[in-house]
């Protein structure tokens, strides 16, 4: 009986002890101030994750001309961008106004189903769309934007639950681009005249807002922006964020960038996205996100899109493999049009993607940067990790059938491969310390123009 009494006595204290390691786990909450905040540690799928889409959606894809900031240069920025006004002069009725554009994003195509299964084809794992933009157009039925949502107006669709279910039932991360400004809300310009001490927008629109859209869509990305007119004390930045954290129904997966007041870009939030199509020099020591676009010119729609102006896809593969190789993920945008398809051109640059993915994606998923990140002996390298297997990507084909990589340290064990060939390829060593020469065969046609050696046995 007293080995019973022992055991049970060890029993209740392994029990006692559990419990109490579990609720003070749970009762380890974020404070609403930045050091709290930047300690939370980024949820693990993200890293992982390495590849999104980006989707600039809404009534700026009417208008379809120089950019989603159509309204600003047209009516806000002072002077106004002529080639706008001119645009609207000889197109549109004197008097037109802005909001005229909403009854026209009829959406009459959008099939989420049909966008869902290209973003999967892409080989993206997460992918993000515009809740609402500057313009404050809410692409769903948000109860703090009467009249001026897709729901009341427009489509008469949900756009933002239409997707994130297609996007879902696809086992793609789903999130959501929303601006904490807005170029002419009324409130707005009243805190802005008071210098910002006033919070009207704030209390009365933006928080009700968020908080809503993440309760009801359950976004695991929030890619907070246009933030910089005002300090993040106007926005209540970090009150947000630390329910978000602590309280959310996507506390435990949720990620953010660093786009929560003037001055937080590359220094507060989830991971850094620093500036849009921002490349650091070197490997940077926090998570960071490069955001680009399919077109060069613009993030939204545009009608008058020429060829010259798009990323071609050995473009936007190199941009893909230098983003992962320096730790980065890879958010690549596309506009759709205001009836709700995908250009046919966009659609192609991203099953090119997908299809380079196919075949090298076990070297960007859940990769980690190496010790050296990039060498360009006689073409371009870039190199990605995966434990003791390291991954060579020549963005360019080797003018000959030999490559020199002078990064690697080699071993008796050292195996040489090339992505989709299982057959090991002969090299040798460049020196005793490092390096060596690798025999490649013939490279297969590809048009993004990368192909991916794979190095066992590499110190």
């Amino acid at each position: 009986s007293r080995n019973i009494y022992v055991h049970n006595s060890l029993f209740l204290s392994l029990y006692i002890f559990l419990a109490v390691a579990l609720v003070s786990q749970t009762a380890a909450r974020y404070t609403a101030d930045w050091t709290s905040l930047d300690a939370r540690p980024l949820p693990s799928w993200y890293d992982e994750a390495k590849v999104g889409i980006f989707v600039h959606w809404g009534v700026f894809s009417v208008p379809g001309f120089g950019s989603e900031w159509f309204w600003w240069h047209w009516q806000g920025q002072q002077p106004p961008d002529q080639k706008c006004v001119s645009y609207m002069s000889k197109n549109y009725p004197p008097g037109f106004s802005y909001p005229e554009f909403a009854p026209q994003f009829h959406a009459q195509f959008f099939n989420p189903e049909d966008w869902a299964d290209i973003f999967k084809a892409s080989g993206a794992k997460y992918v993000v769309l515009t809740a609402k933009h500057h313009e404050g157009f809410t692409n769903w039925a948000s109860p703090n934007s009467w009249n001026w949502n897709s729901v009341d107006t427009g489509p008469h669709r949900d756009l933002v639950g239409d997707l994130g279910e297609a996007v879902r039932n696809r086992s793609l991360h789903y999130g959501l681009y929303n601006s904490l400004y807005e170029w002419f809300h009324p409130l707005y310009l009243v805190d802005k005249k008071n210098g910002f001490k006033t919070q009207q927008f704030v209390m009365s629109k933006l928080l009700p807002e968020l908080y809503n859209m993440v309760v009801r869509y359950k976004p695991e990305v929030i890619w907070s922006d246009g933030d910089w007119e005002a300090p993040d004390t106007y926005w209540n930045s970090t009150e947000f964020l630390s329910w978000l954290y602590n309280d959310s129904p996507v506390k435990d997966t949720v990620v953010t960038n660093d786009r929560w007041g003037a001055g937080c870009a590359c220094k507060h939030g989830g991971y850094y996205n620093c500036a849009d199509k921002y490349t650091p020099g070197q490997l940077p020591k926090h998570k960071w996100e490069k955001c680009t676009s399919v077109d060069t010119l613009s993030w939204g729609y545009r009608r008058n899109i020429k060829m010259s102006e798009l990323m071609d896809l050995p473009t936007i593969i190199e941009d893909l493999v230098l983003t992962v190789a320096l730790g980065g993920n890879y958010l690549l945008n596309v506009g759709p049009t205001p009836d709700g398809m995908i250009p046919a051109v966009f659609e192609e640059r991203l099953r090119g993607v997908g299809a380079w993915l196919k075949m090298n994606g076990e070297a960007i998923y859940t990769s980690k940067p190496w010790r050296v990140q990039t060498e360009n002996t006689t073409v371009p390298v870039w190199y990605t990790s995966k434990g003791t297997t390291v991954y060579a990507i020549m963005t360019a084909k080797p003018p000959k059938l030999t490559l020199q990589l002078l990064g690697p340290k080699t071993s008796a064990a050292t195996k040489v491969t090339l992505l989709g060939n299982p057959n090991p390829l002969s090299w040798a060593p460049v020196s005793p310390s490092a390096g060596l020469t690798v025999l490649l065969p013939e490279l297969p046609y590809s048009p993004s123009q990368a192909w991916t050696l794979k190095l066992d046995g590499i110190q």
